[in-house]
């Protein structure tokens, strides 16, 4: 029923070792959007509904961004323009938010447990290092905050917490982050960013495993004993620098993702993940597409069950409406629960019932990743979505990019009337007019 990932050619995305990569439910109600096409304006030079075939015009068929949210990546700023494309558009992530406040307070409560050992040099600095993904994307922006804030190492930027790379900075002097503080059984220890960096290749693809696990050899080999504590914007990176230095010499590594390789290395070592929830948010990319094709409440099955019993509980995800945006919420996996997380490919028992093919007739969905070598988005995330496109009578077709280049995925496009809905993961979150300007056409 689906169709398999379009593999890429170039020899360049071959070699990419880039890995990722975010109660309610409030609901709104849409309308087919036949229907409330056919109540527009049917002149043959606008891209509406065409009156005389009855055909939906590209740029009012269903669209859900995911992953990326469309924003600006210096500020922040939400692309409302792309978020309300039209008004079956919708946005499904994860609250960053919040699950970088459970990666930074998952990192500070595991130093305050092991405080006895954690101090490799006695120093009584609890030295950290940081691998920081994409400096433009508000997920990786939000997770160093998170770790800053929890931590104490955080300054003040424009109201904000900088999020900037340090580089190297073991005297402490840097002006970006500063020493924090932790009091543990009467003793006051300093924490300190020992160094940082955005993990981008020389290609320019960000959140780089192979780039992350160079940066370890080399803060290692200049102040390897400093380094008590290493943290990463994701799992991808983590793993990468885990397997390259610290599993070796027992140097707690915390990443982000719940990835089943990470999950699998707590049991090594591994410090600790957070699932962001990849079974829910694969459903919401797929089921929000689903409701629009139906013509039902966009909560159907979502917050509200539908006549297969699916629905899902308001401790798993919340609706943003204003934003148009569905956010799953995320979990801290560490030494006490990682057994629960050890298949990160399950589908979530509450949403997965068959709907009936009858009254929901299979449907053409034009899905991409933004780069096929991801290590969540295609070993977690688009085996989750194949399932979920069996359960919900979707025939996706998953198209690969390489990470780089939007062009490399919207030149796949080239004929989205063949496609009844669209679910788009950008390269670059301040790209969504690249997409939107091909199905307005």
């Amino acid at each position: 029923m689906k169709r398999k990932l379009l593999s890429l050619s170039l020899a360049a995305v071959l070699a990419l070792s880039l890995t990722a990569c975010g109660g309610g439910g409030n609901s709104t109600t849409t309308t087919d959007s036949t229907d409330t096409a056919a109540t527009e304006d049917t002149d043959a030079e606008e891209t509406t509904e065409t009156a005389d075939s009855g055909e939906v015009a590209n740029a009012d068929k269903p669209l859900v961004w995911f992953n990326r949210q469309p924003s600006n990546s210096s500020t922040g700023e939400l692309d409302m323009a792309a978020l309300t494309f039209n008004d079956n558009t919708y946005y499904v992530g994860f609250d960053a938010n919040q699950g970088a406040e459970l990666q930074g307070t998952m990192v500070k409560d595991y130093i305050e447990a092991n405080i006895d050992t954690i101090d490799r040099n006695g120093d009584g600095i609890i030295g950290y290092v940081l691998a920081i993904g994409d400096i433009g994307h508000n997920d990786s922006i939000a997770r160093t905050r998170g770790v800053r804030s929890a931590l104490g190492t955080g300054v003040d930027a424009d109201g904000s917490i900088n999020s900037e790379p340090v580089g190297t900075n073991t005297d402490g002097s840097s002006t970006i982050v500063q020493d924090g503080t932790l009091e543990v059984n009467g003793t006051t220890y300093t924490v300190r960013e020992l160094a940082s960096q955005e993990m981008k290749n020389s290609a320019g693809a960000t959140w780089d495993a192979a780039t992350a696990g160079n940066a370890i050899n080399t803060w290692s080999a200049s102040f390897g004993d400093q380094i008590d504590v290493v943290v990463s914007n994701n799992d991808g990176m983590g793993m990468s620098m885990f397997n390259a230095w610290s599993k070796d010499n027992s140097v707690p590594t915390f990443g982000y993702d719940a990835n089943s390789d990470a999950v699998a290395a707590i049991a090594e070592g591994y410090g600790g993940t957070i699932s962001q929830h990849a079974d829910v948010q694969a459903y919401l990319t797929l089921r929000v597409l689903r409701n629009a094709l139906d013509g039902v409440d966009i909560d159907t099955g979502i917050g509200t069950a539908d006549e297969a019993g699916n629905v899902l509980s308001s401790d798993v995800f919340t609706y943003n409406e204003e934003q148009r945006s569905y956010y799953a919420l995320n979990v801290a996996v560490t030494a006490d629960n990682y057994q629960d997380f050890l298949d990160s490919t399950v589908v979530y028992e509450p949403v997965s019932n068959q709907l009936d093919a009858e009254t929901h007739p299979t449907k053409n969905v034009w899905l991409n990743i933004y780069n096929a070598a991801d290590n969540f988005l295609s070993a977690t995330y688009q085996p989750l979505l194949q399932k979920y496109d069996d359960l919900l009578n979707l025939n996706v077709e998953y198209i690969g990019g390489d990470g780089q280049t939007e062009s490399n995925i919207t030149n796949r496009l080239g004929n989205p009337s063949q496609y009844d809905a669209f679910a788009i993961n950008m390269v670059k979150t301040d790209n969504a007019a690249s997409y939107t300007s091909i199905l307005s056409q």
